[in-house]
């Protein structure tokens, strides 16, 4: 049988996995419309968290295989290859596309030059192909993050960390650059509710207070709002211990260190105000616990300094052409991970990951759900594998418009970004810049490999 999976982050590479665990026969590729695999391990997880990045080495091992072959730089959907020409290549398809928009703060203001949501920031420091241009730190000089989660943690932290630290990650040269002339100062990372509902986890909160010459301030009457934060000792483990480490920042003296990071909360952002045709304050409103696990306006506000604010504040999926989709949940309709076409099952379509059951979980979370879309199309395959498919999609695919990364050529783009890293004396890998230098490195890679063989 032969499946294709849509997307090759951690979902779609759990699927391969799981598919080839339990299906000795089968043959997945896994297209990618990036021409690199790994999904948001590459251009999602900070460059300074070495440890998380690594869980590349455990991915690679499964695209590896023989069994599997990876087409990166392959659309789907609109402008690429149609989802209904895909299902006629394949027995089955699996969607794990995740949930690539961000949420807004839908108030005035927040489309300001120097508004920018966390994804954007996070998609220029880890050199996504999609990435905009830049400019992020331009005349900023105090930034406000909004989200207390760990992408907000994430951003603050590159914020407040020197290039010395920074030069020996896989940042692109360019972001590395802009951040080492940055003179930002002072980070805001602002919650609407207590610090026992941050969604944080400690470890990451932690870092935070490690960064050097930066400390981290926490304001002692805004914890006194939170009646969990009085005595957290009935709270989960995980939340107890944030409140710990925020309770010990807000006991210490104040500093003399050269960068800020103040962590704020009950504050819900109500307008993004213009200094000078950009973004140049925050306004707030000060919020009270609801009794309920939510909160309640005050009518009380508050101004914060900002030339840079960044939005995290969660994920939406987006609609793939040719998938149904619901806009309500920002997932697609499925029953236990097969596709629902109106209230019938489309036989061979499936989906996993974000898209599958929305922005939730980390990424051990999208084994379990890659398991349960696996039985379900391993419990199909008898009828699946009845109908007749190409031997070989690949020249179809191609046919179609695609031009296909191979493993091949993602190799010659990890040599790239080795020699670049080595040139620049970074002392490890620096990734590529763009779309365009991605695929003539790959290109490159493939030239290489003709020669070699025809030898």
């Amino acid at each position: 049988m032969r499946v294709a999976v849509v997307g090759s982050g951690p979902s779609g590479v759990y699927t391969a996995q799981s598919l080839l665990q339990q299906d000795p026969e089968v043959r997945v590729d896994v297209l990618d419309r990036l021409p690199c695999p790994y999904g948001l391990v590459r251009y999602g997880v900070a460059p300074d968290h070495e440890k998380i990045k690594s869980l590349q080495h455990t991915l690679r091992t499964v695209l590896e295989e023989g069994r599997v072959r990876f087409l990166g730089g392959v659309e789907v959907g609109a402008g690429g290859v149609p989802v209904a020409r895909l299902r006629e290549l394949y027995h089955a398809v699996v969607y794990c596309v995740g949930a690539a928009a961000d949420r807004r703060l839908g108030v005035p203001g927040e489309d300001l030059p120097g508004s920018w949501s966390a994804t954007e920031f996070v998609s220029w420091y880890s050199a996504h192909p999609d990435a905009v241009a830049g400019g992020f730190l331009r005349d900023a000089r105090s930034a406000v993050v909004v989200g207390v989660g760990n992408v907000a943690v994430d951003v603050t932290r590159i914020l407040a960390r020197g290039t010395a630290e920074l030069s020996a990650t896989d940042m692109p040269q360019a972001a590395l650059a802009a951040l080492g002339a940055s003179r930002v100062d002072t980070v805001h990372m602002v919650g609407r509710r207590g610090p026992s509902q941050a969604r944080f986890t400690t470890k990451e909160l932690r870092e935070l207070g490690s960064l050097p010459e930066t400390e981290p301030t926490v304001d002692a009457a805004e914890l006194a709002l939170d009646p969990d934060a009085a005595d957290p000792s009935g709270l989960p483990a995980a939340q107890r211990r944030n409140v710990e480490v925020l309770r010990d920042w807000a006991a210490r003296p104040p500093g003399a260190a050269r960068r800020h990071i103040r962590l704020r909360f009950f504050l819900r952002p109500v307008e993004l105000l213009a200094r000078d045709g950009r973004v140049g304050a925050v306004r707030f409103e000060r919020t009270a616990p609801d009794g309920h696990g939510g909160v309640t306006g005050t009518g009380r506000f508050e101004e914060i300094e900002a030339q840079l604010v960044l939005r995290s504040v969660g994920y939406r999926g987006v609609a793939l052409e040719g998938l149904p989709f619901d806009p309500a949940r920002g997932t697609v309709p499925h029953r236990a991970g097969r596709v629902l076409r109106g209230v019938a099952v489309a036989p061979g379509e499936y989906v996993a990951g974000w898209i599958k059951r929305g922005p939730t979980g980390v990424i051990g979370t999208n084994r379990p759900c890659a398991k349960e879309t696996v039985a379900s199309l391993l419990a199909d395959a008898p009828a699946l594998a009845r109908r007749e498919v190409p031997a070989d999609p690949l020249p179809l695919l191609r046919a179609a418009g695609a031009e296909p990364v191979e493993w091949s050529g993602w190799l010659g783009i990890e040599r790239a970004e080795a020699a670049l890293g080595a040139a620049l004396g970074r002392g490890g890998p620096v990734k590529l810049p763009d779309r365009a230098a991605l695929r003539e490195a790959a290109a490159a890679a493939d030239r290489l490999r003709r020669h070699d063989w025809h030898d």
